[in-house]
């Protein structure tokens, strides 16, 4: 892999990772386009989801902290109850991580028909969310659980996890900050644990491709410095509900997708 393909596949990731256009599909798009297998360098896929996590850390720092503020305090508080319901919301993403990722992984992998009707479903669930008005409830444990099962869905490269996840908040009738901020708190734990499940592939695995310091320094970079603005970005969009772009966008790129391949 070289720096440049490390440096367009690292802004790749961290843009759509947080942007509703699927970072999944995306990649595999980006794999066809530039004949690279990201997976033959685990190392390399370790590192941008970690520049992932770490830009969502950056934005929610202050959330972050009183979170964990709260939960020492070892009380049933506003805090508590909140980081209860992110745990709840993984229930479905280990479930099916446990029993289909591998399955999912090999079966779409590559393949662009299958990815561009996925981003066709993307763009329907972004534009459901135009046709509704804005609720203002709190998540609830039983929203917390289908916002994680809409997240598990995510495991099909093409279907947006923060697209799926905040048009499923929406719809429900959560309030539109509470929505966005659920929704990329609630996947910090998942990616860490992707990250974790490539590390645990990296150490048993003797195929593992060399990258040179530089593409993963580069590639590191560009995910992180792009997942920073695209997830403030995102946040400011779903507060003012113009999604419609993004779901004309997933439209195209699933057409374009499907015909290139």
């Amino acid at each position: 892999m070289t720096w440049f393909e490390a440096l367009i596949l690292g802004l790749v990731q961290g843009l759509t990772e947080f942007l509703p256009v699927s970072s999944s599909g995306h990649l595999e798009i980006g794999k066809v386009l530039l004949n690279v297998e990201v997976k033959e360098s685990l190392s390399f896929t370790v590192l941008v989801h970690f520049a992932t996590v770490l830009s969502t850390i950056t934005v929610f720092y202050k959330d972050i902290l009183k979170l964990f503020t709260g939960l020492f305090k070892f009380q049933w508080n506003e805090e508590t109850r909140y980081v209860s319901k992110i745990f709840v919301s993984m229930i479905p993403i280990l479930i099916v991580g446990v029993l289909f990722w591998d399955e999912a992984a090999s079966f779409f992998s590559g393949n662009l028909v299958l990815v561009g009707g996925a981003l066709l479903i993307t763009a329907l669930l972004l534009i459901s969310t135009q046709l509704v008005k804005p609720g203002k409830k709190k998540i609830p444990y039983l929203d917390a659980l289908l916002m994680g099962l809409a997240q598990a869905m995510a495991i099909i490269p093409g279907i947006s996890r923060s697209g799926a996840t905040i048009s499923t908040g929406l719809l429900l009738k959560n309030g539109r900050s509470d929505v966005a901020q659920f929704s990329f708190l609630m996947v910090l734990f998942p990616i860490m644990g992707a990250a974790l499940l490539d590390i645990l592939s990296m150490s048993s695995s003797s195929s593992e491709v060399g990258i040179s310091i530089s593409s993963l320094i580069i590639g590191f970079l560009a995910a992180y410095l792009s997942g920073y603005l695209a997830c403030r970005w995102m946040i400011n969009l779903v507060k003012k509900g113009n999604l419609y772009w993004f779901a004309i966008y997933c439209v195209v790129v699933g057409i374009i997708s499907i015909i290139f391949a």
